[in-house]
């Protein structure tokens, strides 16, 4: 959320905002209203002090029939001011609600655009590998190697449901522990395994709610499934101030996660790539109140992401994305997308993003600065690692005989380099 005050000072620069990231609300009704409350605020609290002092008339006043008449004063009084607080609820109501659709200026550094269809390449890293047999996708491939079971994940979890078996199971754990040690051994992270249902709070704190109610999976008591550990672990310093000394706060967080996938319906229906239910591990930064400081961060968790696809020796591509593409809260992004080589093409595997004081605004993070003064921190996240990016490992680690070549770095946590058919 933004400042009020720095909506009103730069209206144009936030409806420029709006249009770049193709969101409809209405900036004029919402300066309106933000009028209306001001005025409807000073007007309560002055009846409210004309109130105080007829109270303190009515105890002095020695006469009955002034008595009398400073008390019809004070009905009427009363009755005036409970209309107006009625009315000054109902537009703070109005108010807060257009308030949460207000979007983030995008960078200047972004590109115009609707759609990740116009977001920009920034480099390449690898080489696609050639093939001299046919290419199978990484369902056939775990299929054939009882590392998967998509049929009976159906029958016990409907619609892309999965068991993940055998070698598949003991891949996934060994990713999720490279991925944690490789974050807090030698990059100083937190490790949080944070809770998956969460309150509607920090969903709407992290700018998910109101506008992708329709993506999430939601209790019967009211709260919700995450499909991110970025809202949970945002959440943990809710409404608190944390010490500045402490910044820059980072956390490697794991959690499973859940989508429903609205808007989905037809997109990647086989396979690991797009399901509701699955786990991951999420970078989180917390860092002063400075461009310059978020700006580092994000370059230095870009980095982060990138150094494990390396690691997994998958060919990928980093993309800056457009305007179009960027949530609501969003400053910037940059994708990271791994080569398929049954799809011929890069797809989405990571998702780097800064958003200064949009989330902790929301969230009510603070810290005191050098002198005094309180500050909304800035936050940050990008993935550090989901089946995503280990079915691209699969893909392109396959051999002819129907066998895969593990990366190095998890080929130690499962005792081999080398899974293929008994």
């Amino acid at each position: 959320m933004l400042d009020i005050k720095f909506i009103r000072e730069n209206k144009d620069l936030i409806k420029e905002a709006t249009k770049k990231k193709l969101i409809k609300v209405d900036i004029d009704e919402l300066i309106g209203l933000d009028e209306k409350r001001k005025s409807l605020i000073v007007s309560v609290d002055k009846k409210r002090n004309e109130q105080n002092e007829v109270t303190k008339r009515i105890s002095v006043a020695k006469d009955q029939n002034e008595r009398n008449f400073l008390i019809a004063d004070m009905q009427k009084l009363k009755i005036e001011m409970q209309k107006e607080e009625d009315e000054m609820r109902e537009v703070i109501k109005a108010w807060q609600i257009i308030m949460l659709q207000v979007p983030n200026i995008p960078d200047m550094s972004v590109p115009d655009g609707k759609g990740e269809e116009d977001n920009k390449e920034v480099r390449k890293w690898g080489d696609i590998p050639e093939f001299d047999f046919d290419i199978k996708s990484h369902v056939e491939i775990m299929k054939n190697l009882d590392m998967v079971d998509f049929e009976r994940g159906a029958k016990v979890a409907g619609f892309r449901g999965y068991f993940m078996k055998n070698e598949g199971a003991l891949l996934n754990l060994a990713l999720w522990q490279y991925t944690i040690d490789k974050f807090v051994t030698k990059k100083g992270f937190t490790p949080m395994i944070v809770p998956s249902m969460v309150s509607r709070e920090p969903f709407v704190g992290t700018g998910y709610l109101p506008q992708g109610e329709e993506d999430l999976y939601k209790t019967q008591d009211g709260d919700f499934l995450s499909g991110t550990a970025e809202v949970a672990t945002m959440g943990y310093y809710m409404n608190e101030v944390v010490d500045k000394k402490s910044l820059p706060i980072k956390f490697i967080s794991f959690s499973p996660c859940f989508r429903r996938e609205a808007g989905s319906h037809g997109k990647d229906t086989k396979g690991l790539f797009r399901v509701h239910e699955f786990y991951k591990v999420e970078q989180v930064v917390l860092c002063e109140a400075s461009h310059e400081e978020s700006v580092k961060w994000h370059e230095e968790l870009l980095k982060n992401s990138e150094e494990i696809m390396q690691d997994l020796d998958v060919p990928y591509r980093v993309v800056i994305c457009s305007s179009g593409d960027l949530g609501l809260g969003q400053v910037k992004k940059y994708d990271i997308e791994a080569w398929m080589p049954s799809e011929k093409k890069y797809r989405e595997t990571h998702s780097c993003s800064y958003f200064h004081d949009f989330q902790t605004r929301r969230l009510n993070i603070r810290y005191k600065d050098d002198d005094g003064k309180m500050k909304y921190a800035h936050s940050l996240n990008n993935t550090a690692i989901t089946s995503r990016a280990l079915i691209s490992a699969i893909e392109n680690g396959q051999q002819k005989d129907g066998s895969i070549i593990i990366p190095d770095v998890l080929a130690k946590y499962l005792g081999k380099k080398l899974i293929k058919k008994l």
